[in-house]
């Protein structure tokens, strides 16, 4: 089994239970001890989980949410992620001109647009190859490459030549105030994009609700929340386009 396997399945249990032994861990994944440690020591440093004496327990929402590489932002609330994904794409109309986010939740979106005669801008290195399998005119932004997408001044200058129906965007957390991202070079795109739009979507599983990011990138009337499920009473005085079932 891979590590991002074990780790995948590693926060399962800890979302079930919450807090769980070391010992458990090692019987319910049937590896050693030592690689059980290396695993946690890795979910500890992407500041998941909480390592407490003899086991671990999953970090608090109200902290501050860290960036996490994309292959492991991929096994995380998929099933989440799929429902709002196909929510999404739905949104889209024939010769719409969209852009998409780098990210997990628009990598799914591509396969669910059913529209036609699309053009898609995104800063997603993550979204090529996807959205190479389809008959989609597509733009890649450029400016500098960090974690899977191109971000910073220059990717924020490219966006201002283009009209957008349609954005959709994706955050590491999100409050009754704002959404926000880890990393100041993403959030200047993520603006960038804001301003071109028409009609603009915040993709967001329910984990990140009450939880925050360093920066600050759109406040709830910018646009409109997509997650997938009910939230918390004190966000009644916000539009939420769908709470996905």
């Amino acid at each position: 089994m891979l590590t991002i396997e074990r780790e995948s399945l590693i926060l399962k249990l800890l979302k079930e239970k919450n807090i769980v032994k070391t010992s458990e861990i090692v019987k319910f994944l049937g590896v050693s001890e030592a690689t059980i440690r290396r695993d946690l020591d890795s979910l500890e440093k992407k500041n998941l989980i909480t390592r407490v004496f003899g086991g671990a327990t999953l970090k608090e929402k109200t902290e501050f949410s860290n960036d996490i590489d994309i292959r492991t932002r991929k096994t995380i609330n998929i099933e989440k992620k799929l429902k709002i994904a196909k929510f999404a794409a739905n949104l889209i109309d024939d010769n719409d001109c969209i852009y998409l986010d780098a990210g997990t939740t628009t990598l799914e979106m591509i396969k669910h647009i059913k529209a036609k005669d699309i053009k898609v801008v995104t800063n997603g290195l993550n979204l090529i190859d996807e959205l190479e399998k389809y008959s989609f005119t597509f733009y890649l932004i450029g400016g500098k490459i960090k974690t899977s997408c191109t971000v910073g001044h220059c990717a924020k200058e490219f966006l201002k030549m283009f009209n957008f129906n349609k954005v959709f965007l994706g955050a590491n957390g999100f409050d009754e105030n704002n959404f926000s991202t880890p990393d100041p070079e993403e959030a200047l795109v993520k603006e960038g994009a804001l301003l071109q739009g028409g009609k603009i979507y915040f993709l967001c599983d329910s984990s990140k609700a009450n939880t925050h990011s360093l920066i600050n990138f759109a406040t709830f009337l910018q646009g409109t929340l997509i997650t997938d499920k009910k939230l918390d009473k004190k966000y009644k005085n916000y539009i939420i386009a769908k709470e996905v079932k």
